[in-house]
């Protein structure tokens, strides 16, 4: 082999993802701190792609006691956790996470890919066995496949598929079993069904993780996610670059399992602990959340009138119950015209194509959040209505 042909899997990828109108490419933004407008390549734009539902990266709460903690304690934290980064304002935000959400202990970590790819590989070894939805984020996967275990994946949302794989490995000899779900879809934005997962596995004794990553925030009982409340969920993860409007991500546990993850996650012991600032935004973001039900009613009513329009005008929008809105339109590049259609009336939505989705189920993902005016909604409605005819 000479020194050309090193590269030529690079080559190949790319060549083969452009073929299939599946390449990706990053677009540097300019946001407004006052409304979901953006600004790209010199056209001002409303963004319909954003996660951050509640508009808590702009708030000025927020922002505020983020500077606060910089001045205070600095920009970073300066190691790990384990060596001296656990600052005492890092604990505090435990401890009231721990108090919010109603669970006996809260972990911080760096993000929810982190956590994802972290937790899971310290719950299981190669002689587990892990049932997780077919659906699942790619961190829940990677996760997954990280810790060596035996993977089961079963049918989206189909807890007779999760109980008949379940019964099929009785006489496996697996040493645990964990089953792995999140509350929202991040794609396709429905439910899963967690109270009945979370009965399942402590019928047969097993672990269950729920990723409430897009709940959080949005749905549950003052917008603590579909997790909140619900007895039998081992881990409880949360995301903290969603409604949050910042960065990282936590554990919900217990006391123990805290512990047990304090010395056997591998990307919590060898991680520099979050920067203060960070710290300082989630505290605000933390005291905002519960208090925003006004805000939340009237985002619902506007994603559940969206809907209707859509539906009604003969788009295909899923089983979605949440902020996430996918149009699925199929082919990759039907997908990437409409996408590019709507940039050129003013609108923001992101094209999701294979791998990230399965062949044939390309969309543009509508996100609403609290600071999408009528008059944004309107504009879109109005694109998509045009696109259509």
């Amino acid at each position: 082999m000479d020194n050309q042909d090193k590269y030529k899997f690079i080559h190949d990828a790319l060549h083969e993802r452009k073929k299939n109108n599946q390449l990706r490419s990053l677009h540097a933004l300019v946001p407004s701190l006052n409304s979901m407008d953006i600004e790209w390549e010199g056209k001002s734009l409303i963004n319909f792609s954003s996660n951050d539902y509640l508009g808590l990266s702009k708030h000025p709460e927020v922002i505020e006691r983020a500077q606060e903690y910089l001045q205070k304690y600095g920009a970073g934290s300066g190691a790990s956790r384990l060596v001296t980064g656990t600052l005492s304002i890092h604990e505090q935000l435990e401890e009231k996470l721990a108090r919010t959400f109603g669970t006996e202990a809260a972990l911080l970590f760096n993000s929810g890919f982190q956590a994802n790819t972290s937790i899971i590989p310290a719950l299981v070894d190669r002689n587990s066995c892990i049932f997780i939805d077919k659906k699942c984020h790619n961190s829940l996967i990677q996760g997954s496949i990280l810790s060596r275990a035996t993977i089961k994946r079963f049918r989206h949302n189909d807890i007779n598929h999760l109980k008949n794989l379940l019964e099929q490995s009785e006489n496996e000899n697996f040493n645990r079993k964990l089953i792995v779900s999140e509350t929202v879809f991040s794609m396709d934005g429905d439910l899963s069904p967690v109270q009945s997962l979370a009965e399942l596995a402590k019928q047969i004794g097993a672990l269950f993780y729920s990723d409430d990553a897009h709940g959080l925030g949005v749905l549950g009982e003052q917008g603590l996610g579909l997790n909140y409340q619900q007895p039998g969920i081992d881990i409880s993860l949360g995301a903290f670059g969603k409604a949050f409007g910042s960065f990282g991500a936590f554990a919900g546990c217990t006391n123990e399992m805290k512990e047990y993850l304090i010395n056997h996650s591998g990307g919590f012991i060898y991680t520099t602990a979050l920067p203060p600032a960070i710290i300082g935004a989630l505290d605000a973001a933390l005291d905002l959340i519960s208090g925003m039900d006004v805000d939340r009613n009237e985002l619902h009513q506007k994603i559940s009138s969206f809907k209707e329009v859509l539906k009604v005008a003969g788009f295909k929008i899923g089983e979605s119950d949440s902020q996430i809105i996918p149009i699925i339109i199929g082919d990759e590049e039907e997908t990437l015209k409409l996408s590019n259609y709507l940039i050129d009336n003013g609108l923001w939505v992101s094209a999701i194509r294979p791998p990230t989705v399965e062949k044939g189920a390309s969309r543009i993902r509508v996100t609403f959040t609290t600071m999408h005016s009528n008059s944004d909604i309107k504009q879109l409605i109005n694109a998509l209505k045009k696109w259509k005819q």
